[in-house]
């Protein structure tokens, strides 16, 4: 009999920096792959024309993740766009990496998601975590990175 446990799982590291460049915090958090997201990958198997994931969003909500959700619970400012998108890991992984430019998602970030639009589309990953204060003139760096493995 042949068992095969197929686990997605996802990590983003955040780096906040001020606007001379000086970290001011970084932060690994773990993430859940959301129902959507599922979904959004089974479509990606068979060839339909789904975006592929390419924006994200932080926002100020404190809702648990959970998997039915679609979206964040409170957005601040605009989703940024993916600047770089790499396969890791052994062809195991994928690397996503974007920024938060001063004036963008400013105030007390609690959340964070992965999206395949500028708005509305797909929700593949939504994490929740402590409060990482962005102030207007800060920039906010994420690198996620979404795991494929077989247990």
């Amino acid at each position: 009999m042949i068992n095969e446990n197929l686990k997605l799982s996802g990590q983003l590291n955040i780096v906040l920096k001020d606007k001379a460049g000086n970290v001011k915090e970084t932060r690994e958090v773990k993430n859940l792959v959301v129902d959507a997201g599922l979904a959004f990958l089974a479509s990606r198997m068979v060839g339909t024309s789904k975006a592929i994931m390419s924006h994200m969003s932080v926002g100020s909500g404190t809702t648990a993740a959970a998997a039915g959700q679609t979206d964040l619970v409170s957005v601040l400012g605009s989703r940024a766009a993916i600047s770089s998108t790499t396969i890791t890991g052994s062809d195991k992984a994928v690397t996503y990496v974007s920024s938060f430019a001063a004036g963008n998602g400013t105030g007390a970030v609690t959340e964070g998601g992965l999206f395949n639009a500028s708005s509305g589309g797909d929700m593949l990953c939504r994490t929740v975590f402590a409060v990482v204060n962005k102030a207007a003139d800060d920039v906010m760096s994420i690198t996620w990175t979404v795991t494929l493995s077989a247990a």
